[in-house]
């Protein structure tokens, strides 16, 4: 629990984290108690996901010792409908007036939602970041994507959201587009004899005197 950077030794805080499920997987006996905290969370979600689920089946089906595994996947409930040994449980939670509540009390069952973004706002996050957290964590939930069918994380409201095809906007204001120069003949036949050229069947020699005539035919352009 708690893993952290290894400078020493040139390791991540997910490679320590690894390292260290490894040891308990190949050394924890039935007779052991096994304590994770969050694996996973030092790598990209479905990665992270899959490495977890994996470690509480490993634990389960092969290794039997008693565990707890803290996690904040919430697909992870489902190994309680799969494994008849595994018991959900989370930390109460109470809402009221906008505000949420810890109870600091474990009751049965998987945590309806995470609270990641009220205990940042617990924390002392600038009000325009919470607010700007929760409206991008609405638009992932809403399963809103964009044209490579990935979430589309930074679109503001309905009223704000570019045209689909709007070019990327520049980090300090609109930039008038500018037009591709008109290729030279010299740039055009370099263009064309490097379109008809079959590398796969020339030797290097041929591909290295090719480049060198290309070369000056563009230098004296």
């Amino acid at each position: 629990m708690g893993a952290a950077d290894n400078l020493a030794r040139g390791q991540s805080t997910f490679m320590v984290e690894m390292t260290e499920t490894s040891h308990i997987l190949h050394h924890a006996t039935r007779r052991s108690l096994v304590i994770l905290d969050e694996i996973g969370r030092g790598t990209s979600t479905y990665d992270g996901l899959s490495i977890a689920w994996a470690v509480a089946e490993h634990i389960h089906d092969k290794v039997g010792a008693r565990s707890l595994f803290a996690t904040h996947y919430h697909e992870l409930v489902d190994l309680a409908r799969e494994r008849p040994r595994v018991k959900n449980l989370c930390v109460a939670v109470k809402e009221q007036g906008g505000k949420v509540i810890f109870l600091r009390k474990l009751i049965p069952g998987g945590a309806s939602r995470s609270y990641g973004i009220e205990v940042a706002k617990l924390a002392g996050l600038p009000p325009e970041v919470v607010s700007r957290a929760r409206e991008l964590l609405q638009n992932l939930e809403s399963g809103e994507l964009d044209d490579a069918g990935r979430p589309r994380v930074a679109v503001r409201s309905s009223a704000k959201r570019s045209p689909v095809n709007a070019g990327q906007l520049g980090l300090f204001g609109a930039v008038a587009p500018v037009a591709a120069p008109t290729p030279s003949p010299v740039h055009s036949e370099v263009l064309e004899t490097l379109r008809a050229a079959s590398v796969d069947r020339m030797t290097p020699l041929e591909a290295l005197n090719l480049l060198a005539k290309l070369q000056r035919e563009l230098g004296s352009s």
